[in-house]
């Protein structure tokens, strides 16, 4: 009976994620950030529950990066789409201005760009696809990461809508609204989702703090961070997480 524990948590976390799907489609963010984060608490614990119960498996292992693919590469990719939306004009005033300019004998170029760009979104969908599968072929990724895990990164996405919902400051929503920003944000992460930079993972061989200073310093500044910043804390834990994995690679060397 134990054996199936771990893949009931998987199937969890999917069940979260295709929830979060239909929040994220209909522009309920908040509560697709909560499906998520709900989805990403299951992640963490059916490999926890497959160690402790000695019962892991080649089929948990495929299960868990399928259950991943939705909650933390579907979603992530549709909220960045619904943002990209947001910055630019809607496809009705597209079709008008289009249609404008046809009337006055002139042609729009490239009219096409206003309605494909939210499309650039779903590369962070492609991208997290990509990492997946190169996880599950990587035998050496057991103690670190190579790139940005997929969890990390959909925090990191789903962060920005719950930072204009709940801290609502005119700077930030202007930043996180820009076309430019956008962009940048979804050509860094599918970048570092499939960098060979090697990150710590959030695992324990002992209690010691000589063999894990850098785990709980971090988790240390992350509570810090999280009290003081709240949600405007995960993009800087986020890079605090990329910053201390480099210093810890150059300082091993």
């Amino acid at each position: 009976m134990k054996r199936y524990i771990p893949n009931a948590l998987t199937l969890l976390n999917l069940f979260c994620g295709c929830i979060a799907v239909i929040f994220a489609v209909n522009n309920n963010f908040v509560s697709a950030a909560l499906f998520v984060f709900l989805g990403i608490f299951f992640d963490f614990f059916d490999g926890f529950a497959a160690r402790k119960l000695n019962v892991q498996s080649e089929l948990g292992v495929q299960l868990d990066s399928l259950a991943d693919m939705v909650t933390s590469g579907l979603v992530p990719g549709i909220v960045m789409y619904k943002l990209l939306q947001m910055v630019g004009p809607s496809w009705q005033e597209t079709v008008d201005a289009i249609g404008y300019n046809r009337t006055i004998g002139f042609e729009f170029e490239h009219p096409e760009f206003f309605f494909v760009l939210p499309l650039l979104g779903l590369s962070i969908t492609l991208a997290s696809a990509y990492r997946l599968a190169k996880f599950n072929i990587d035998i050496e990724q057991q103690s670190y990461f190579k790139g940005l895990p997929t969890p990390a990164n959909a925090l990191l996405i789903l962060s920005l809508p719950l930072i204009m919902e709940f801290q609502n400051n005119d700077v930030i929503n202007s930043i996180i609204l820009n076309k430019w920003f956008l962009i940048g944000l979804t050509v860094f992460s599918c970048w570092i989702l499939n960098s060979n930079i090697k990150l710590f993972a959030l695992k324990f061989k002992d209690w010691s703090f000589k063999n894990n200073a850098t785990r709980y310093i971090f988790i240390l500044l992350c509570i810090v961070f999280l009290i003081v910043l709240q949600f405007a804390a995960i993009p800087i834990i986020i890079l605090l997480y990329i910053t201390m994995s480099v210093l810890d690679n150059l300082t091993s060397k």
